[in-house]
């Protein structure tokens, strides 16, 4: 069974966190389908039946992205709009989604103390990707837990990155 991740960076060769997330990602052909969104659909007309036929072929499905203020890309986000859609996603006769497990890996620029109650940003990471549980709720499928490098814009190291996308590895691996 691989696990489906849907990668949303509008320019991933500028990454440094998302393209290293994305290079270990390719080592694991046998574990990991990679669709980049950014790439596949540079005109930004998604073709809705192709993205619900390779969600249903998976089980497990990952959204790899950059947090940007406190929520998706926006491509993603038009995605979401677009492919999850009443009487297929949800609705009374809508249930394509329902019994599959969703997760976010996320890069986020700031530090991680920021994302407390007491922090800058005054919110948790959890509360800021409430809308997203509650879709995968919706739609029937389970969320799970968040996969997260912080300081990405500019406070983590090489090391931390190569780290990070070792445990991301890990991540996908455990929540299968």
């Amino acid at each position: 069974m691989t696990t489906l991740v849907i990668l949303a960076h509008p320019d991933i060769e500028a990454s440094r966190v998302n393209r290293r997330w994305r290079q270990e990602l390719l080592l694991h052909p046998d574990q990991v389908t990679i669709h980049e969104l950014y790439k596949e659909y540079p005109d930004w007309k998604i073709d809705v039946a192709s993205e619900q036929q390779l969600l249903e072929a998976h089980q497990h499905i990952i959204f790899q992205f950059p947090l940007y203020w406190y929520s998706y890309p926006p491509l993603l986000k038009k995605w979401l709009d677009d492919v999850f859609t009443h009487g297929w996603a949800y609705g009374s006769s809508g249930n394509k989604l329902k019994g599959k497990r969703m997760g976010l890996a996320m890069s986020i620029g700031d530090k991680k103390e920021n994302y407390l109650p007491t922090g800058s940003v005054s919110f948790t990471v959890d509360e800021v990707i409430a809308p997203f549980k509650a879709s995968a709720i919706h739609v029937g499928a389970t969320p799970l837990p968040y996969f997260a490098v912080f300081g990405a814009s500019f406070q983590a190291s090489d090391e931390a990155i190569d780290q990070s996308a070792a445990d991301y590895i890990q991540y996908i691996l455990a929540h299968r």
